[in-house]
């Protein structure tokens, strides 16, 4: 079976290099970028001014190739790759949660971005607590480290060389 996906626009953010950027929304706290979406789309944003958060579906346009086990950010042991956010994987799709500050036209400003400058966009969903928010009882190998993800920024190791 053939997928194609097309992207809908392109994320704008002020990291120009993978190395040093946050690797989770957390750790980008207040940074601000826009998504400029394709002319053709942007009836498609209409109402979304009425959400605080979205949900970012993105392509990882930098990354190619993967192994099924990876080093992660937050850990020192290789992790199997689906027990992992990295982003070198078989279908290179990346997610983040940021907030909307504002939209003009086809141009949206958000907040709390961790995505890489000129990052192809899949898809926007609106983030609302009541589907979106789980009691979670576990999370695995990341219990002991989680809350480094608001300080640790990334370096190379995903970058194919």
């Amino acid at each position: 079976m053939n997928l194609t996906i097309t992207p809908i626009g392109v994320i704008y953010t002020p990291f120009e290099n993978l190395e040093g950027m946050p690797i989770q929304p957390t750790g980008a706290l207040d940074v601000t970028g826009s998504i400029v979406i394709n002319e053709e789309y942007e009836p498609g944003l209409k109402d979304i001014e009425g959400f605080s958060h979205l949900i970012l579906l993105y392509r990882f346009h930098c990354s190619s190739g993967y192994d099924l086990l990876v080093k992660p950010f937050l850990d020192t042991e290789k992790r199997g790759l689906f027990a992992t956010r990295a982003p070198r994987r078989p279908n290179p799709i990346g997610l983040s949660i940021v907030r909307l500050v504002e939209r003009k036209g086809n141009v949206l400003t958000v907040k709390d971005i961790d995505v890489l400058n000129g990052t192809p966009l899949l898809d926007i969903k609106p983030y609302v607590p009541a589907f979106d928010v789980k009691t979670v009882t576990a999370v695995g190998w990341l219990e002991k480290n989680q809350e480094k993800a608001g300080s640790l920024k990334s370096d190379n190791r995903f970058i194919e060389g």
